[in-house]
């Protein structure tokens, strides 16, 4: 099932996503009753990021790719660091560049969506508590991680693009996964090459973090990650999952 959430008429609303013989439509959805009423064709709506976390959980360095060419040390465990959820931003909206930044960054990832309250997970019940998964993009003010800390760096607004839907099930955990700027592919990788899968990787976050329905946990970004400029478009695709494109504004 794919989960959104929508605008029609200034009003923020829940759906579901429909493939019908006609294209796919948006059905109004309640999680306690399921899908409803056929709200119209999914072109007709606007997407928002599909949930509100009020916690947002990032994996660094969790790509073998990535070690190799920062020249990093294999982790020991999964490092975590914090986005703000004013970073949030939804599919097609702008990702400001705020003019000062003389490098912004894009990095593709793929984000666990938490379905039920989690604390002290287990790799073995960790699945239980997802939602779904949701593409990402992890947008970092490169310059700014001068400040000896990664707050303003990563948690400014629309730092932080989710969508463009909740897939509620994946086919198996070795997804190909890609992040294209314009027209061309700048990361690629799957996420069956994380170090840290996702199991692991609820397990250690909930050692520390109470996750609420509806928090994300972004899982790392591989190779490649880079420069954004204003006029660029940047699509993230996980297989299975969606594609995610925003432009730089």
């Amino acid at each position: 099932m794919r989960l959104i959430r929508f605008a029609t008429e200034g009003t923020a609303r829940t759906g579901c996503v429909d493939s019908t013989r006609d294209g796919d439509v948006v059905r109004a959805y309640d999680p306690a009753t399921g899908p409803g009423e056929v709200v119209g064709p999914l072109s007709g709506v606007r997407l928002l990021a599909p949930c509100e976390p009020r916690t947002i959980v990032c994996v660094g360095s969790n790509y073998p790719c990535q070690l190799k060419e920062k020249g990093r040390p294999w982790p020991e465990r999964p490092a975590l660091f914090l986005k703000a959820p004013n970073a949030v931003t939804g599919p097609g909206q702008p990702i400001e560049h705020p003019p000062e930044v003389e490098r912004l960054e894009y990095e593709g990832e793929l984000a666990v969506v938490i379905g039920k309250t989690a604390r002290n997970l287990t790799a073995e019940n960790a699945a239980a508590h997802i939602l779904g998964y949701t593409c990402a993009n992890d947008v970092t003010a490169h310059d700014w991680r001068a400040d000896g800390q990664w707050a303003r760096a990563k948690s400014a607004d629309t730092f932080l693009p989710l969508g463009p839907w909740i897939t509620t099930r994946i086919a198996n955990g070795d997804l190909e996964m890609t992040t294209r700027i314009n027209d061309r592919i700048a990361q690629r990788s799957t996420t069956g090459q994380m170090i840290f899968g996702v199991p692991a990787i609820l397990a250690w976050v909930t050692r520390w973090f109470t996750l609420c329905p509806g928090d994300i946990v972004l899982t790392g970004s591989p190779a490649g990650v880079g420069p954004m400029k204003p006029g660029d478009e940047v699509t993230v695709a996980i297989e299975g999952v969606g594609a995610l494109t925003n432009p730089v504004r």
